[in-house]
């Protein structure tokens, strides 16, 4: 039961990321994300990195309230958190934005529709007018171009249509 906690968590986490980017990020507390569109500044830190601070709060909270419980189901929500977390600054610091150089020439269509689809959400440099809040999760037409689609049993591509 606990592992379900915590993978539910963790799906359910891009539901409120979505949420929190649009609603949050790019809304009340736009003035500590908007450098992150802009990258008006010279450091390698930026204000919008104060996020992960604010986002591991409550995680750490829910481990800490949860393992005094003896491991109750808070502890798991926590974990969940943590993990979406950890796999956001993978993708979205270290993939994307490539903080550290790394799959910089990956040909996974996945991983090359969620660099897409984010490149198309930082086009905006307002806060209105924005699209693709998503993390894991982004519209399907931006997986389209990099996935072949077969239609044929030998395997041979019909981009005819």
């Amino acid at each position: 039961m606990n592992f379900l906690i915590t993978i539910v968590t963790f799906f359910l986490m891009e539901g409120i990321t979505w949420c929190t980017h649009k609603y949050i990020m790019h809304g009340l507390l736009w003035s500590l994300h908007r450098d992150h569109h802009h990258k008006d500044h010279d450091h390698a830190l930026e204000r919008n990195d104060y996020f992960f601070i604010i986002f591991a709060i409550p995680a750490i909270a829910l481990m800490y309230f949860g393992s005094k419980a003896d491991f109750n189901y808070l502890f798991y929500i926590g974990l969940g958190i943590t993990i979406y977390g950890f796999a956001y600054f993978f993708v979205h610091d270290i993939f994307i934005h490539q903080r550290i150089k790394v799959l910089q020439k990956t040909k996974n269509p996945y991983l090359l529709g969620i660099r897409r689809a984010h490149k198309q959400h930082h086009k905006h440099l307002g806060k209105e007018e924005g699209e693709c809040f998503g993390f894991l999760w982004v519209p399907v037409k931006y997986f389209r171009m990099y996935f072949k689609r077969s239609t044929t049993p030998s395997g041979n591509d019909n981009n005819s249509r």
